[in-house]
């Protein structure tokens, strides 16, 4: 699994913040829209049926410690799911044609999101919503690159650049 910008990007899936957990859900992109994955159930919206997602409450990063902070993210949401305390919540805020709906996902980085990422990651999201960017180049990233390390962060800037201009 493979954090770039605010998506985990494994072989087979491609999530906004964290995979869902025991405790605590998370939203899945697929070819037909967003897919909440909660503890309760489970609810759908189709790219077409959307007319805005942002992602509120990004933790921002501090920059003094980052390698050891992108290394801990997954230990960190590992021993937070045992211990009780998840990783950091983020909002999800979708604009649907029925109206304004909510979902809370967890971040990946246990330090917070650079800036820039944090950006080229919300104007990713935004094209998936408009029809401008396609998630089959993340999901064939992911096949090929999903049990790699998390990237440096350049390379992550520059996978997110590429992949909001395909």
């Amino acid at each position: 699994m493979t954090m770039v910008g605010l998506f985990w990007i494994t072989p087979d899936a491609v999530y906004v913040g964290s995979p869902p957990t025991a405790v605590g859900g998370g939203v899945r992109l697929t070819a037909d829209g967003l897919e909440a994955l909660d503890p309760g159930g489970s609810r759908t919206w189709t790219w077409e049926g959307l007319r805005s997602a942002v992602i509120e409450d990004v933790p921002t990063e501090n920059p003094s410690g980052r390698v050891a902070k992108l290394l801990g993210s997954v230990v960190s949401a590992a021993a937070g799911a045992f211990i009780g305390e998840g990783p950091t919540a983020m909002t999800l805020r979708l604009e649907t044609e029925d109206g304004p709906q909510q979902v809370t996902v967890y971040s990946a980085a246990a330090g917070g999101y650079g800036a820039e990422e944090t950006a080229l990651s919300q104007d990713l999201l935004a094209r998936f919503v408009a029809g401008t960017a396609d998630l089959r180049a993340l999901e064939a990233w992911g096949c090929e690159h999903g049990q790699e390390a998390t990237p440096k962060p350049h390379a992550r800037k520059a996978l997110l650049q590429t992949w909001t201009q395909e």
